[in-house]
């Protein structure tokens, strides 16, 4: 019988993003190439590939929001499972994630990744309640007539917005994803900012919003945007128990779950405010 080569973790290169969207499609983790051709290029991200034989094996990624680091995308082809690989490629994006100066690491976990996750240090934080509602369509109504595109002297109002939400620095993920079609702006008649809704290229919407009437405004918009065929999700935190609340009341229902881990240094954030994420690798 032909023994497999051991795997090696390296850095991903642009190279390697076909090749590694390909292996993870195929073993039904999802269509990541555009998350991946992101993560292998942008100056906050730090991804790993572990390779054998040529082909790639395993994924883990980095991303550094300032002082807190999330790690996550953590994949391993099942031929190679239970040989210590996601340990490895978890310790890859721990070290760079460390190296670049975060104090603070966060995750979400699968249920088969927790055990794992505790054995190097990590605790659960809050728990991640992602909800989701079907599309308006345009023909229900208006959005909220605070509720603009973005626009690129937004960035300074919504970064201090989001470092207050998150406790982070992601002003280079807003910088990269925000553009006019993608962003979504709450601006009051003063001019000031409310909350936002930046959407990536692979899905997702980061949304922050410190007052609850705001974010049911940017979730309503969204929803108008959407046809009654298609469903669109919010992922709150376990502590805003109100807006989880007021959120079934309004006839979202619950779609997925999953424990927000940390280890390293507490700080200061508002779980309250976010309302949704870019994806559980960068926040």
């Amino acid at each position: 019988m032909r023994l497999m080569t051991q795997p090696v973790i390296r850095a991903m290169t642009a190279a390697d993003v076909d090749g590694a969207a390909e292996a993870m499609l195929r073993h039904e983790f999802g269509e990541r190439r555009p998350q991946l051709a992101f993560s292998a290029s942008h100056a906050s991200c730090r991804a790993f590939v572990a390779e054998a034989d040529g082909a790639i094996v395993g994924t883990g990624i980095a991303t550094i929001n300032g002082p807190i680091g999330w790690v996550g995308t953590v994949w391993v082809d099942p031929a190679f499972r239970r040989r210590g690989l996601g340990l490895g490629l978890t310790e890859a994006s721990i070290d760079a994630a460390e190296a670049s100066c975060c104090r603070t690491l966060d995750l979400v976990a699968s249920d088969a990744g927790r055990p794992m996750y505790e054995r190097i240090g990590f605790t659960v934080q809050s728990w991640y309640r992602i909800l989701e509602a079907p599309g308006l369509g345009r023909e229900a109504g208006t959005p909220d007539s605070r509720i603009r595109p973005f626009r690129p002297d937004d960035l300074a109002a919504m970064s201090a917005l989001d470092r207050v939400a998150t406790g982070e620095d992601r002003a280079s993920l807003l910088a990269a994803f925000a553009t006019p079609e993608s962003a979504r702006c709450l601006v009051d008649a003063s001019g000031e900012l409310g909350g936002f809704v930046v959407r990536p290229p692979w899905g997702g919407a980061a949304t922050i919003a410190p007052d609850m009437d705001d974010a049911f405004a940017i979730l309503r918009a969204r929803r108008l945007e959407h046809a009654a065929g298609r469903r669109v999700r919010a992922g709150l935190l376990s502590d805003n128990a109100a807006g989880l609340a007021r959120l079934a009341a309004a006839g979202w229902t619950d779609a997925w779950h999953a424990p927000r881990m940390v280890r390293g240094e507490a700080f200061d954030w508002d779980p309250t405010a976010i309302w949704g994420q870019f994806n559980f690798a960068m926040g």
